[in-house]
């Protein structure tokens, strides 16, 4: 995961929330966090990519879009690397993002 760029990690996480995603699926949710125009040229690269490493699964959804899958290596991965900045980031700003879930969870 670490030879990864952002934006591919970005691309785990919103397939990872979405259900089997189609491409658009995945640029809108994109488009919402990066606050700006995903185009194609930057995205399908990047899942071929995905694919490529074993992280994601591509299958067809219907004769003109495919949909894209987390494997179980690309979970292993998530996981990780979720640890990983959990264990860099300070208690009370842990807490605080506690605190965050716990409001989210409730609406």
């Amino acid at each position: 995961m670490h030879d990864l760029t952002g934006f591919q990690r970005d691309i785990l996480y919103v397939i990872a929330k979405l259900n089997k995603p189609h491409g658009l699926e995945i640029k809108d949710e994109l488009q919402e966090h990066y606050d700006q125009n995903i185009r194609h040229g930057r995205l399908y690269p990047n899942l071929d990519t995905l694919v490529e490493a074993r992280l994601i699964e591509k299958g067809k959804k219907d004769d003109r879009s495919n949909e894209y899958k987390l494997r179980n290596r690309g979970k292993r991965e998530l996981k990780s690397r979720l640890k990983w900045e959990l264990s860099c980031l300070p208690e009370d700003l842990i807490a605080e993002l506690d605190d965050v879930a716990i409001k989210q969870t409730a609406e």
